[in-house]
C-alpha cells in the first residue's frame, strides 16, 4: 500500500469543490493514458480571476486529492497565475506525493492549462 500524507488522505476522504460549475466559463479535461486517472475541471471567471473551481475526477486517492487541492489553490488567481502553478507546488500542498504518484499532480496542472485554453478560445469567439 502506498503511504500517503495526512493531507492526501484528508482531500481524498473529504474532497473540496467536487462537482461541476453550472454554465462554466471554462472547462478542462485531462486523462492519464497509462493509469486511466481523469480530471474534469470547470471554472467560473469573474473580473479576470477564478471565482469558482470545481472538479470531477476518477482514479486513485492521489488523483482525487490533487484535483481537490487544485481547486483550492487556484481560486482567486488570474488564469496566468493558475497556469504557472507547477506539479511540484500541488504535490507540496498535499504534503508530498510518492514518486510513483507524481503524475496525479501533473493531471491537475494540465487540467488547469486546458481550462485556461478553453476560456481563451471562448473569449476569442
Amino acid at each position: 500500500m502506498t503511504a500517503y500524507s495526512h493531507a492526501v488522505r484528508d482531500h481524498f476522504e473529504n474532497p473540496r469543490n467536487a462537482g461541476e460549475v453550472p454554465d462554466a466559463d471554462a472547462v478542462g479535461y485531462e486523462t492519464n493514458p497509462v493509469c486511466g486517472d481523469t480530471m474534469r475541471l470547470t471554472l467560473r471567471i469573474n473580473g479576470a480571476r477564478i471565482a469558482e473551481a470545481r472538479f470531477q475526477a476518477s482514479g486513485c486517492p492521489a488523483a482525487i486529492a490533487a484535483s481537490s487541492v487544485c481547486t483550492e489553490m487556484i481560486r482567486g488567481l488570474s488564469l496566468a497565475e493558475a497556469e504557472a502553478l507547477t506539479k511540484e507546488q500541488y504535490a507540496a500542498e498535499l504534503g508530498g506525493l510518492p514518486p510513483g504518484k507524481m503524475h496525479c499532480s501533473v493531471l491537475a496542472a494540465d487540467a488547469v492549462r486546458a481550462a485556461a485554453a478553453d476560456y481563451r478560445r471562448r473569449a476569442a469567439r
